[in-house]
């Protein structure tokens, strides 16, 4: 109803056209900065290094790399002291290191 007697109350369908793209507009932008994100920070970058083996555990082999990061390389067939090539996500050193400043 209008507030003016005698004057229709005319709706236009394209408000409801312009409120969606706008809503998928914003979805879209949103799930392509996830993607980046998720590509950039999240995936690894694993790099063949030569690892000391320092431990074995149900989850694995722990190893220590030359630089001094203790990672976990998966399941192996060596023993605590052996040198091994493995691989290690250097996006984990990274974030190790910005963890520990002192390093």
């Amino acid at each position: 109803m209008s507030a003016i007697k005698g004057q229709p109350n005319k709706q236009n369908g394209s408000s409801n056209t312009r409120s969606l793209l706008v809503v998928g507009g914003v979805i879209v932008i949103g799930a392509v900065l996830l993607f980046g994100y998720l590509m950039w920070y999240v995936t690894p970058a694993e790099n063949m290094e030569m690892v000391k083996i320092i431990a074995i555990t149900s989850d694995g082999c722990i190893a220590e790399t030359l630089d001094g990061y203790s990672v976990n390389i998966g399941k192996c067939q060596a023993q605590p002291g052996e040198y091994v090539d493995a691989l290690v996500d250097n996006k984990l050193k990274e974030r190790a290191a910005a963890m520990n400043p002192t390093s």
